[in-house]
């Protein structure tokens, strides 16, 4: 396998080295989805395993304010505004944003776990507690409607938030 925080060179490894399994970090969260564009789809025909990791964005859905960073420099004003855009439709359904980009990658068919970052054993709880809160199926439609997710991205069902 291999691990990178783009995915064009991710697919290349797919289709030419025919890789078990790939790490994509931060490309496909609530913020940035553009490992659909070519990667996730390819990894599904193909039967490559991904593991979503830097589904916080490196700080920015953790803590969408102008302090947060995002690619490990400090977030674009932009991207602080889609993220507490993000975060309000999700407040609106008494839903920790949090919550939301541990569980929307793993909608993706291809996308067998995310992968978190943890500084402590407290934070690592807390992601645990996290990925167990309900989530209404309503708010990925609210996500979409507000131009949050692309259309073409999965978004959990019935069936993975019973699991969740």
């Amino acid at each position: 396998g291999a691990g990178m925080n783009q995915s064009a060179l991710l697919a290349r490894f797919v289709r030419e080295a025919d890789v078990d399994c790939v790490l994509l970090a931060g490309r496909y969260t609530l913020l940035d989805q553009s490992g659909l564009d070519e990667l996730l789809p390819l990894c599904k025909e193909r039967g490559t395993s991904v593991v979503a990791g830097g589904v916080f964005n490196s700080g920015l859905l953790a803590d969408p304010s102008p302090r947060a960073t995002y690619d490990y420099v400090p977030a674009p004003p932009e991207l602080v505004e889609r993220a507490r855009r993000l975060a309000s439709v999700c407040a609106r359904h008494e839903v920790d944003l949090k919550a939301a980009a541990l569980r929307f990658p793993l909608a993706h068919p291809a996308v067998a776990c995310v992968l978190t970052g943890a500084r402590s054993a407290a934070e690592m709880a807390e992601n645990a507690r996290l990925f167990t809160q309900p989530i209404p199926l309503a708010l990925w439609d609210d996500l979409r409607r507000a131009g949050l997710l692309a259309e073409r991205a999965p978004t959990p069902s019935s069936e993975t938030e019973a699991a969740g």
